[in-house]
Protein backbone atom coordinates (compact mmCIF):
# COMPACT_ATOMS: atom_id res chain seq x y z
CA UNK A 1 0.00 0.00 0.00
CA UNK A 2 1.29 3.27 -1.02
CA UNK A 3 0.37 7.06 0.87
CA UNK A 4 0.26 10.50 -0.25
CA UNK A 5 0.84 13.55 2.04
CA UNK A 6 -0.79 16.41 0.88
CA UNK A 7 2.45 19.49 0.47
CA UNK A 8 1.33 22.00 -2.32
CA UNK A 9 -0.83 24.81 -0.57
CA UNK A 10 -0.01 28.18 -0.23
CA UNK A 11 -0.47 28.17 3.67
CA UNK A 12 -2.12 31.94 3.77
CA UNK A 13 -3.47 31.41 7.11
CA UNK A 14 -0.07 30.51 8.30
CA UNK A 15 1.56 33.86 7.14
CA UNK A 16 3.89 34.89 7.36
CA UNK A 17 5.30 31.82 8.58
CA UNK A 18 5.05 30.40 5.52
CA UNK A 19 6.47 33.33 3.18
CA UNK A 20 9.90 32.00 3.79
CA UNK A 21 8.89 27.94 4.68
CA UNK A 22 6.42 25.32 2.83
CA UNK A 23 3.52 24.82 6.24
CA UNK A 24 4.57 21.01 6.29
CA UNK A 25 7.86 21.71 6.91
CA UNK A 26 6.99 23.96 10.31
CA UNK A 27 7.66 22.31 13.47
CA UNK A 28 6.23 21.46 16.40
CA UNK A 29 7.46 19.25 19.09
CA UNK A 30 10.80 19.63 17.57
CA UNK A 31 10.19 18.25 14.26
CA UNK A 32 8.29 19.47 10.53
CA UNK A 33 4.28 18.02 10.90
CA UNK A 34 4.90 16.40 7.51
CA UNK A 35 8.15 13.80 9.33
CA UNK A 36 5.74 13.14 11.90
CA UNK A 37 3.29 11.53 9.22
CA UNK A 38 6.71 9.95 7.21
CA UNK A 39 7.09 8.54 10.63
CA UNK A 40 3.90 7.18 11.32
CA UNK A 41 3.67 5.93 8.30
CA UNK A 42 6.59 3.88 8.22
CA UNK A 43 5.89 2.72 11.41
CA UNK A 44 2.83 0.33 10.01
CA UNK A 45 5.20 -0.99 7.35
CA UNK A 46 4.26 2.08 4.42
CA UNK A 47 7.17 3.18 2.68
CA UNK A 48 6.26 4.66 -1.10
CA UNK A 49 5.16 7.88 0.24
CA UNK A 50 3.92 10.58 -3.03
CA UNK A 51 4.16 13.81 -1.95
CA UNK A 52 2.91 17.03 -4.03
CA UNK A 53 4.58 20.38 -4.59
CA UNK A 54 4.24 23.50 -5.47
CA UNK A 55 4.63 26.64 -2.87
CA UNK A 56 8.26 26.41 -1.60
CA UNK A 57 8.53 22.73 -3.81
CA UNK A 58 12.44 23.25 -3.71
CA UNK A 59 12.85 23.71 0.51
CA UNK A 60 10.54 20.59 0.79
CA UNK A 61 12.89 18.22 -1.50
CA UNK A 62 16.22 19.73 0.56
CA UNK A 63 14.49 19.04 3.98
CA UNK A 64 13.35 15.61 2.49
CA UNK A 65 14.92 14.38 -0.26
CA UNK A 66 14.33 10.91 -1.70
CA UNK A 67 13.11 9.83 2.19
CA UNK A 68 16.21 7.28 2.87
CA UNK A 69 17.00 9.18 5.94
CA UNK A 70 13.44 8.46 7.50
CA UNK A 71 13.90 4.84 6.23
CA UNK A 72 10.87 5.28 3.24
CA UNK A 73 10.80 5.81 -0.37
CA UNK A 74 9.74 9.41 -1.47
CA UNK A 75 7.86 9.95 -5.22
CA UNK A 76 7.79 13.60 -5.89
CA UNK A 77 4.46 15.10 -7.67
CA UNK A 78 5.52 18.48 -8.91
CA UNK A 79 2.61 20.72 -9.93
CA UNK A 80 4.52 23.64 -10.59
CA UNK A 81 1.36 26.22 -9.81
CA UNK A 82 -0.95 24.45 -6.87
CA UNK A 83 -3.78 22.22 -8.26
CA UNK A 84 -5.60 21.86 -5.04
CA UNK A 85 -6.30 18.67 -3.63
CA UNK A 86 -8.27 16.36 -6.17
CA UNK A 87 -6.32 18.33 -8.92
CA UNK A 88 -3.31 17.23 -7.32
CA UNK A 89 -4.58 13.72 -6.46
CA UNK A 90 -4.97 13.23 -10.46
CA UNK A 91 -1.93 14.54 -11.05
CA UNK A 92 -0.14 12.35 -8.75
CA UNK A 93 -2.14 8.70 -9.81
CA UNK A 94 1.10 7.76 -12.14
CA UNK A 95 3.07 7.26 -9.30
CA UNK A 96 0.40 5.99 -6.36
CA UNK A 97 -1.33 3.24 -9.02
CA UNK A 98 -4.35 0.77 -9.20
CA UNK A 99 -4.45 0.12 -5.64
CA UNK A 100 -6.12 2.18 -2.69
CA UNK A 101 -4.07 4.40 -0.95
CA UNK A 102 -3.59 6.55 2.47
CA UNK A 103 -4.17 10.07 1.90
CA UNK A 104 -2.82 12.81 4.94
CA UNK A 105 -2.79 16.26 4.82
CA UNK A 106 0.44 18.11 5.38
CA UNK A 107 -0.67 20.37 7.83
CA UNK A 108 -2.90 17.99 10.62
CA UNK A 109 -1.35 16.70 13.82
CA UNK A 110 -2.82 13.70 15.58
CA UNK A 111 -1.73 10.88 17.68
CA UNK A 112 -3.35 8.24 15.73
CA UNK A 113 -1.23 5.97 14.45
CA UNK A 114 -2.54 4.98 11.37
CA UNK A 115 -2.22 1.21 11.54
CA UNK A 116 -6.26 1.14 11.47
CA UNK A 117 -6.13 1.93 7.98
CA UNK A 118 -4.50 -0.84 6.89
CA UNK A 119 -7.70 -3.01 7.75
CA UNK A 120 -10.23 -0.60 5.78
CA UNK A 121 -11.85 -2.57 2.85
CA UNK A 122 -13.52 -0.25 0.27
CA UNK A 123 -15.24 -3.02 -1.87
CA UNK A 124 -17.71 -1.29 -3.41
CA UNK A 125 -16.89 2.31 -1.17
CA UNK A 126 -14.78 5.13 -3.50
CA UNK A 127 -13.16 5.82 -0.13
CA UNK A 128 -12.92 6.06 3.67
CA UNK A 129 -12.96 9.52 5.53
CA UNK A 130 -11.41 9.39 9.39
CA UNK A 131 -13.66 12.08 10.72
CA UNK A 132 -13.45 13.83 14.27
CA UNK A 133 -14.91 16.12 16.81
CA UNK A 134 -16.05 19.83 15.11
CA UNK A 135 -12.92 21.96 16.31
CA UNK A 136 -13.85 25.72 17.66
CA UNK A 137 -13.25 27.35 14.61
CA UNK A 138 -15.26 24.86 12.19
CA UNK A 139 -17.92 23.98 14.90
CA UNK A 140 -20.85 23.18 12.27
CA UNK A 141 -18.23 20.15 10.58
CA UNK A 142 -18.17 18.88 7.10
CA UNK A 143 -20.02 15.65 6.55
CA UNK A 144 -22.63 13.68 8.54
CA UNK A 145 -21.69 9.98 9.56
CA UNK A 146 -24.77 7.58 10.35
CA UNK A 147 -24.10 3.99 10.08
CA UNK A 148 -20.91 3.72 9.17
CA UNK A 149 -21.26 5.95 5.67
CA UNK A 150 -20.29 9.87 5.26
CA UNK A 151 -23.50 11.95 3.76
CA UNK A 152 -23.15 15.50 2.71
CA UNK A 153 -25.32 18.14 4.57
CA UNK A 154 -27.80 18.35 1.04
CA UNK A 155 -28.72 14.99 1.91
CA UNK A 156 -30.37 15.71 4.95
CA UNK A 157 -29.62 12.50 6.66
CA UNK A 158 -29.73 11.98 10.43
CA UNK A 159 -26.20 11.27 12.25
CA UNK A 160 -23.64 13.26 13.36
CA UNK A 161 -21.84 16.52 12.14
CA UNK A 162 -18.10 15.80 12.10
CA UNK A 163 -15.33 17.55 10.30
CA UNK A 164 -12.89 15.77 8.13
CA UNK A 165 -9.38 15.30 9.63
CA UNK A 166 -7.74 15.31 6.02
CA UNK A 167 -7.45 11.62 6.94
CA UNK A 168 -8.61 8.71 4.40
CA UNK A 169 -8.34 6.14 2.30
CA UNK A 170 -8.95 6.42 -1.14
CA UNK A 171 -9.51 4.60 -4.25
CA UNK A 172 -8.14 5.61 -7.48
CA UNK A 173 -11.26 4.76 -9.47
CA UNK A 174 -12.66 8.03 -7.13
CA UNK A 175 -10.70 9.97 -9.63
CA UNK A 176 -11.21 8.11 -12.66
CA UNK A 177 -12.52 10.28 -15.88
CA UNK A 178 -11.38 13.72 -14.44
CA UNK A 179 -10.01 16.49 -16.19
CA UNK A 180 -6.80 17.44 -15.01
CA UNK A 181 -6.22 21.29 -14.03
CA UNK A 182 -7.28 22.98 -10.47
CA UNK A 183 -9.86 20.46 -8.62
CA UNK A 184 -11.27 20.58 -5.55
CA UNK A 185 -11.88 17.34 -3.30
CA UNK A 186 -14.84 18.02 -1.31
CA UNK A 187 -17.62 18.46 -4.67
CA UNK A 188 -16.14 15.25 -5.88
CA UNK A 189 -16.60 13.67 -2.42
CA UNK A 190 -19.73 14.78 -2.11
CA UNK A 191 -21.03 13.48 -5.81
CA UNK A 192 -19.98 10.04 -4.38
CA UNK A 193 -21.69 10.51 -1.26
CA UNK A 194 -25.05 10.89 -3.18
CA UNK A 195 -24.86 7.41 -4.27
CA UNK A 196 -23.51 6.13 -1.31
CA UNK A 197 -20.03 5.09 -1.89
CA UNK A 198 -18.36 7.03 1.05
CA UNK A 199 -17.25 5.30 4.12
CA UNK A 200 -16.38 6.88 7.35
CA UNK A 201 -15.65 6.47 11.10
CA UNK A 202 -15.04 8.85 13.61
CA UNK A 203 -11.28 9.21 14.85
CA UNK A 204 -10.58 8.42 18.54
CA UNK A 205 -7.28 10.48 19.03
CA UNK A 206 -5.74 13.52 19.33
CA UNK A 207 -6.15 15.39 16.33
CA UNK A 208 -5.47 19.12 15.82
CA UNK A 209 -5.97 21.40 12.47
CA UNK A 210 -2.34 23.40 12.68
CA UNK A 211 -4.30 26.38 10.81
CA UNK A 212 -2.42 29.45 12.18
CA UNK A 213 0.48 30.40 14.19
CA UNK A 214 -1.06 30.76 17.13
CA UNK A 215 -2.72 27.02 16.99
CA UNK A 216 0.77 26.02 15.98
CA UNK A 217 2.65 27.66 19.21
CA UNK A 218 -0.17 25.97 20.94
CA UNK A 219 0.46 22.81 20.05
CA UNK A 220 3.95 23.17 20.12
CA UNK A 221 4.17 24.21 23.47
CA UNK A 222 1.55 20.64 24.27
CA UNK A 223 3.97 18.42 22.99
CA UNK A 224 6.94 19.75 25.00
CA UNK A 225 5.34 19.58 27.92
CA UNK A 226 4.18 16.43 27.30
CA UNK A 227 0.58 16.58 27.52
CA UNK A 228 -0.06 14.12 25.07
CA UNK A 229 2.16 11.82 26.06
Amino acid sequence: MKAMILAAGLGNRMRPLTLTTPKPLLEVGGKPLIVWHIEKLRQIGITDIVINTAWLADKLWAALGDGQQFGVNILWSNEGEGLETAGGIINALPLLGDEPFILVNGDVWTQYDFQSLLDVELNDYLAHLMLVENPAQHPKGDFILADHQAYCFEQEQVGEALTYSGIGVYSPKLFHGLAEGKRPLAPILKNAMQSHQISAQKLQAVWVDVGTPERLLALDKQIRLGEFA
